[in-house]
């Protein structure tokens, strides 16, 4: 993935806080899981707030996320978040990323585009350590 010029989007799962529907739910908003997750973090430390709705997007802007991940979201629904946005924070493209929608993604004006395809699709390999007797 390196070599072909991507990065990763952090190093160890507590380089960045992701908040999920689950996470809202608990909290009760989205503005609260921000709040939560901002007083709980170091300062370098981003959140970002996976968004499904526009609803979302406004609300996750307003009570200061970090990034936004676009999730699912068609190229048109991605570009009235671009709007909404105006480059205040930086916005992600998730899910159902292929080939064939890949490039609609990326002229939605997103600033980065996330796919699990790298790891998901690798093939796994059967390594065995076997003992030889005789």
């Amino acid at each position: 993935m390196t070599c072909g010029g991507g990065r990763n989007h952090r190093l160890a799962l507590d380089g960045g806080v992701l908040i999920k529907d689950n996470h809202i739910a608990v909290a009760g908003s989205l503005t609260a899981a921000i709040g939560r997750a901002k007083s709980q973090v170091p300062t370098l430390v981003k959140v970002q707030v996976e968004c499904d709705t526009m609803d979302q997007v406004r609300e996750a802007v307003e009570a200061g996320a970090d990034s936004l991940l676009l999730d699912n979201m068609e190229p048109d629904t991605m570009r009235e978040a671009v709007a909404i946005v105006d480059g205040r924070i930086p916005l992600e493209a998730s899910g159902g990323i292929t080939f064939e929608t890949i490039r609609a993604k990326a002229e939605s004006g997103v600033n980065f585009i996330s796919t699990s395809k790298i790891t998901q699709s690798a093939p796994a390999v059967d390594i065995g350590l076997d003992e030889a007797t005789g």
